[in-house]
This record gives C-alpha cells, sequence and structure tokens, in this order.
C-alpha cells in the first residue's frame, strides 16, 4: 500500500439417509420504497445499526489506523437469520475515545430490524487492538465460532449455543501473540474433518516505535515498504478443542511479507483446500495444497505474483469464483491507486490469464484504493459479478492530485458472462455515488428472500447495510450444506448445478474479501426458462464424497446433510 500519493419452516423430508429443509423467502421491503432502477438501498438506520468504528487515529500516524474494520455474516443463535458481527479498532497512545471501545454482534431480529447483543453475549470487549474476523464451525457442534484477529493479539470464541460465547484463545493456543494479524481464513487443509485456521500477518509492528514521514510538509503515514513483513501462521486442529501451530513444518513459516488478504479454494481440482494470499508490496501467494501437510508456492508460474512489469503490487482483498463460465475458479485481487485492480482467469494449465484490462477493471479502478471486495451474482442471471469498497489512507492525498480523493466510492460492477464488467453506477443506488472510506466486506442474504445482501465497514463512522431490491425477482436455488464426514461447515465442498446445457459451479470457500466474512449458504441464480421450477445438482464434499440431487425447488434455501456413501437423490413430490 503506498501512500503516494416468517423464516418459514415448509417441510422436512427425508431420503436415503439425507435430511432436506426448505426455508420459505422472508419478505422485506425497505420503509422508503425504492427506485425502480435503484439495485440496493442503504437500510442501516432502519435497521437499528448505530455502531461506528473507531481508529485511535492519532498525532503519531500508526500505520494500524488506517487499516481495521472486519465485518461478518453469521448466524449465531441458529434460528435461520444471518446476524451481523463488527470488529472495532482501539485506542492509541495518542487516540483515546470518550466512550468504551466494543464489537458489536448484531441479532437479526426478522422484518429487517436488528439489535446489538454484543455485551450478552461477550464478545463486545476487545483486549487489543482488533482488526478482522473469520467464521467457522472449529469443533463441529452445529453453531459457528468467532476468530478475531487483531495486534498484539488474537482471540477465539467459541460459540456456547445459548447465545454467549466464551473465549478459549489461551487454551486452544491460538492467541498468534505479538504479531499483527489481518485476515484469517477456516479451512480443512488436510482433510480430517476439522476446520484449521491460517493468518495472515501484515508487518513488525510497535506503538512504542512510531515511524514520522510527511507528505506536503504535513505528518502522514508512512509508506508499508518501511516496514519489514511477516510470514504466515498456520493453526492445525486437533480435534479436542486444541490447536498446534504448523507454520514451520507446513512450510508456510518461510514466506514472509506483509500479507493482508486470504480465500481458501480448490485451485486445481484435485479436492485439496489451497490458498491465495493478497500481499502489499510484497508478491502475491498461490499456494497449492501437496497432500502431505505442506504448501509449494505457484505465484510465479501462474503470473499472479507481480504485474506485468514486475513490480509487486499493494494487494489488500482478495477473493475466488468462476467468473467465465468455464467451471475454473479465477481470482480478484484489490490493489492502490495507479495500479489497479487485478482479476486473474484461472486454467486447468498455468499460467493464468491477466484479465484486468480486458475486463474494463483497470478503467474502473485507476484512482481508488480497494479493500473488501466479493463476487455475488446481484441480479441473478446466473453470471458472478463484482462489488468492491474503496477508500484512501492519504488524508491529504488531494493536496497532491486531483485525480484522487480521500473518500471513494463503491465500485458494483456487472458481468456479461465472459469477465467483462459495466459500472452500475447510477443503477446501484446512492452508497455507490458517494464517497466512502471503506474497509471491510461482507455479503449475505440477511432477509432470505433470494437476492444477496451487502455490508461494509467505513473507518471512523458507521457501516452501511446494503439490502438487494432485485435479485429476489428471478429463479434461484439455496444451499445449506452441513457436513458430516467433512468439516461441519462443509468449507471446500464444490457445488454445480445443471441449468439445461449450462453448469453453474460454486465453492464454499474459507475467507475471501477483507478481514471479513460471509453467509455460508450458497446462493445460485437459474436463468433461463421462467417456467422451470426444479433443477439438479452435484455437490462434492470436502470429504471426497459426491452426492447428486435433482429435482430441487426453486426459490428456496435446501438443507443439505453430507451423505456416508456416494448418492444419487431424487428430491420427493
Amino acid at each position: 500500500m503506498e501512500l503516494g500519493f416468517s423464516r418459514e419452516l415448509c417441510r422436512c423430508s427425508c431420503f436415503l439417509g439425507i435430511a432436506l429443509i426448505c426455508l420459505q423467502s422472508s419478505s422485506y421491503r425497505s420503509e422508503a420504497s425504492p427506485n425502480r432502477e435503484e439495485i440496493f438501498s442503504d437500510v442501516t438506520g432502519q435497521a437499528g445499526i448505530a455502531w461506528h468504528q473507531f481508529s485511535g487515529e492519532s498525532p503519531d500516524r500508526f500505520l494500524i489506523e488506517t487499516m481495521g474494520g472486519g465485518v461478518a455474516f453469521l448466524d449465531f443463535d441458529d434460528d435461520g437469520l444471518v446476524d451481523i458481527f463488527f470488529v472495532n479498532g482501539g485506542e492509541t497512545p495518542g487516540g483515546k475515545s470518550a466512550v468504551p471501545v466494543r464489537n458489536a454482534l448484531y441479532r437479526n431480529l426478522g422484518n429487517g430490524k436488528f439489535q446489538d447483543v454484543a455485551g450478552k453475549a461477550g464478545v463486545d470487549g476487545p483486549k487489543f487492538y482488533g482488526m478482522g474476523v473469520a467464521v467457522g464451525d472449529f469443533d463441529n457442534d452445529g453453531f459457528p465460532d468467532l476468530y478475531v484477529t487483531g495486534y498484539p493479539a488474537s482471540a477465539l470464541f467459541h460459540n456456547n449455543g445459548d447465545g454467549t460465547f466464551t473465549e478459549v484463545s489461551e487454551k486452544a493456543g491460538v492467541k498468534n501473540a505479538g504479531r499483527w494479524a489481518a485476515s484469517a481464513a477456516w479451512f480443512d487443509y488436510d482433510r480430517d474433518g476439522y476446520l484449521d485456521l491460517v493468518i495472515t500477518n501484515y508487518v513488525q509492528f510497535s506503538f512504542e516505535n512510531p515511524k514520522r514521514c510527511e507528505v506536503s510538509g504535513v505528518r502522514s503515514y508512512c509508506q508499508q515498504v518501511a516496514y519489514q513483513g511477516m510470514p504466515l501462521t498456520l493453526y492445525r486442529n486437533n480435534g479436542d478443542g486444541t490447536f498446534t501451530n504448523v507454520s514451520t513444518p507446513s512450510g508456510l513459516e518461510k514466506f514472509e511479507g506483509r500479507a493482508l488478504g486470504v480465500v481458501a479454494i480448490d485451485v486445481n481440482d484435485d479436492g485439496w483446500p489451497d490458498l491465495f494470499v493478497a500481499r502489499d508490496a510484497s508478491p502475491n501467494l498461490l499456494l497449492i495444497n501437496q497432500k502431505d501437510g505442506t504448501f509449494k508456492d505457484v505465484a510465479l508460474d501462474a503470473e499472479v505474483a507481480y504485474d506485468p512489469a514486475g513490480v509487486a503490487k499493494a494487494g489488500m482483498g482478495v477473493d475466488a469464483a468462476d467468473v467465465n463460465g468455464d467451471g475454473v475458479p479465477d481470482f480478484v485481487v484489490t490493489n492502490f491507486n495507479d495500479q489497479y485492480h487485478s482479476l486473474f482467469l484461472g486454467s486447468v494449465k498455468l499460467p493464468y490469464l491477466d484479465h484486468t484490462i480486458a475486463s474494463h477493471l483497470a478503467e474502473y479502478s485507476r484512482s481508488y484504493v480497494g479493500w473488501g471486495t466479493k463476487f455475488l451474482d446481484y441480479d441473478n442471471d446466473g453470471n458472478l459479478d463484482l462489488m468492491i469498497v474503496n477508500g484512501h489512507i492519504n488524508q491529504v492525498i488531494e493536496t497532491t492530485r486531483v485525480d484522487v480523493k480521500y473518500r471513494e466510492r463503491p465500485l458494483l460492477l456487472h458481468n456479461d458472462g465472459k469477465g467483462v464488467f459495466r459500472d452500475m453506477r447510477e443503477q446501484a443506488g446512492p452508497a455507490f455515488q458517494s464517497g466512502q472510506i471503506a474497509r471491510g466486506l461482507a455479503i449475505g442474504d440477511f432477509d432470505n428472500d433470494g437476492g444477496i445482501d451487502a455490508v461494509f465497514t467505513r473507518l471512523n463512522g458507521k457501516p452501511v447495510l446494503l439490502h438487494n431490491n432485485v435479485g429476489q425477482k428471478h429463479n434461484w436455488v439455496g444451499f445449506e450444506l452441513q457436513g458430516r464426514k467433512s468439516n461441519r461447515d462443509a468449507i471446500g465442498a464444490k457445488i454445480t448445478v445443471e441449468v439445461g446445457k449450462r453448469k453453474l459451479v460454486r465453492w464454499i470457500t474459507g475467507g475471501a474479501s477483507y478481514l471479513s466474512s460471509h453467509d455460508k449458504r450458497v446462493l445460485v441464480a437459474i436463468p433461463g426458462d421462467s417456467r422451470l421450477t426444479r433443477v439438479a445438482a452435484e455437490i462434492r464434499w470436502p470429504s471426497g464424497t459426491t452426492q447428486r440431487l435433482s429435482r430441487l425447488e426453486l426459490k428456496q434455501y435446501h438443507k443439505i446433510v453430507e451423505p456416508s456413501v456416494n448418492e444419487t437423490a431424487e428430491r420427493p413430490e
């Protein structure tokens, strides 16, 4: 990073040992009728979300003050409605808060309303400077747990299943002490059925050693290259509530650099989860799982480590999905202004194709500093679109640049199906037309209507909750997977939905975006014939088990439990 400049249960049926639950869509409308062309409405106020992020901004200009703001969608109380968790920053030696610095856990009450229950739940008071959050059921008990990253430690909160959490960091052995942890991702790298944890550590940092830099004679934040990078951390889940640090034997300890974003996905379709790590002025990593507990970096061969000129970009956020419909994961990485956000089209063979210019992403992102990013099919046309939130870190950038602003608007980019984007600024809604200092971004369907919603955080401000007004108008099918031999969250699963001759491939990834975590359910649009009422799908579970389902009803979420063996099942009448 440079400074340059009436959820309603309709029925439960069992067949072949598989439980299938259909959740009816609940209706939701914003209080103010949205303009017909407004894709997303800002419903933060009417939802009751009043939390503010506090960065500890100070005259010392500690770099950490510019970086925080994680957010997660999760159903912490298992009531069928996704809730929202916000990670606060913290105080710095010269940046004190007039009120206690608190995280927030907003319970979804239905009908678009939320209530902050962080205090009651026991996750409100950070003991360190907070950064991001990763959600995962590490003990397979059916309730999502929280891993909160930060400096100079991180924390694991175990979900007790009664609306409360207990911090178990010490017992579990995952404090990551002394490190500035940014993003984290749960994934089962050894396929033993328990979620392991990878953490991106940013730079060597200390509040006792402020670095001094100026822009146009004004005290400013130093460039990231003034800080030494850190290695990654990998914790292996022992299956008994404890973890073992396997950073050295896995080979991740040797990858020293300024790491920020991470996504876990099976890159080469061998059934084993791999990692893409976005790094800031350090080469990106594409870590391929060697199936023996170790990883090999192939980013250089894949041509995703550097830009075409051989320069390591300022990678912040990252996501993976099939953006051009060929069934292979592609990657988006957010970067600094003048560098362009990157789009890499995956291939069964290396290298990848840098599609940044051809996709128009370079054109749209040239003047922006990007953070959270996520592929999502906002209009349910079967093509994965792209959302990116932006915001500069240099408060005086406008004294040296007329084309770069401190507050930058988010991007909603429509995909034509071939990985070519169109900026939807005029139709996206007011939140996409005004400048923001945005950081974390998460997506999820908070009202179960089939339209993917979003939430993003803003530095020293309120977050923005966005309701999707268009996705629910088109056909879709939702999947909520529950592993048995696989990890219960089914992170690493591959879902293929057949629509005529077309196959839509989706994955349940670990991590993704920046500092954030997402609704684990997978929503797949069903484009084409509006008379179609049912579709077929294939699930490859993380364990390797393959399951084929047919006659899945549309406009419903289906809870699918992993079978004990490969099975083909008909959806009952």
